[in-house]
């Protein structure tokens, strides 16, 4: 299964959602923000010269904590290297060889995002709470629509409970998918400043419950997907 993390705004925690999801899911997780990349950087090849064609997509990947990541350049150089028509292949590659794959898109609607919401399996959409977010969020639902990718999943992030319990069926309704949210809470950002999944750095925290949660409705997605059929 091949899960492209969107929403359109930036600085709702896409890249905080997908790292996570990833490592509940045991995924590859694809920094797939090609010019302002935000999972940690490299060591070697990256996705810039994977999709430059310099370099094989496994030759890329590498394991941080306990997750793979095929991380992404930070030249302008790169950026303009890249062959977006060869993303689906590259990502396509990786779960032949490695299994799920987790990838975190940019913000905004240009070119790249529409190629990894197509190459994906299943969207979901992260956003929080504000109008904004939201409207941007649903753009990007919009997108996922006429790319025929589903959205199977929404993340109300950076809120608490008692507004997820006020805003969740207005926000099914809006997007016509399932909602969860994951609470602000310092340990997910004292988590973030290392790029560590939460549930390595404190794996009892009320955080793990919520990426478990969202985690276990892809398994089900991706049995529906294996069945050819999808929410």
């Amino acid at each position: 299964m091949i899960v492209a993390v969107a929403g359109g705004k930036g600085g709702v925690g896409k890249s905080t959602v997908a790292l996570n999801l990833a490592a509940e899911l045991d995924a590859v997780v694809v920094d797939g923000d090609l010019s302002t990349a935000d999972l940690p950087r490299g060591t070697g090849p990256d996705l810039h010269d994977v999709l430059a064609g310099r370099a094989d997509p496994m030759d890329g990947v590498e394991e941080f904590w306990n997750v793979e990541l095929l991380p992404c350049g930070r030249t302008v150089q790169g950026a303009r290297a890249v062959d977006l028509q060869a993303f689906e292949t590259v990502v396509g590659r990786l779960e032949r060889m490695s299994g799920p794959v987790v990838i975190d898109c940019p913000a905004g609607l240009a070119r790249d995002v529409g190629s990894e919401i197509a190459s994906a399996d299943v969207v979901v959409l992260v956003t929080n709470p504000s109008e904004a977010a939201l409207a941007n969020a649903a753009r990007t639902r919009d997108l996922a629509a006429k790319l025929e990718t589903p959205v199977v999943a929404v993340v109300l992030n950076q809120t608490d409970e008692s507004t997820y319990e006020r805003r969740r069926t207005e926000v099914r309704k809006r997007f016509n998918a399932p909602v969860t949210y994951v609470p602000q809470r310092t340990t997910i950002h004292r988590a973030q400043e290392d790029w560590v999944p939460v549930r390595d750095a404190f794996p009892e925290s009320f955080p793990v419950e919520r990426f478990e949660e969202l985690a276990a409705s892809l398994a089900e997605c991706r049995h529906r997907i294996d069945g050819r059929w999808v929410q």
